[in-house]
């Protein structure tokens, strides 16, 4: 999982201003008790880091891949 990937799964889940909040503040036991902010600048993957944050904050299981993001429309380029 990106950087990008995780702030917008937590922006979609939480709203930005919380998601800011939770990053910054929230102490996880899922990654050794540091923060979302701390443990991603100590390296820790983003995908766990997430999941720590889902944990804690008792995210529904069927929402923890984020939502459905429709696909982009075709170019029209016709490649054939």
């Amino acid at each position: 999982m990106r950087m990008s990937e995780f702030d917008r799964l937590m922006a979609d889940e939480f709203g930005a201003a919380y998601a800011s909040l939770l990053k910054r503040d929230l102490h996880l036991p899922g990654v050794g008790g540091r923060t979302a902010s701390e443990a991603l600048a100590a390296g820790v993957d983003p995908k766990a880091v997430w999941l720590a944050v889902c944990e804690q904050q008792s995210v529904p299981q069927e929402r923890r891949l984020g939502r459905d993001i429709e696909p982009k429309p075709a170019s029209g380029l016709d490649f054939g």
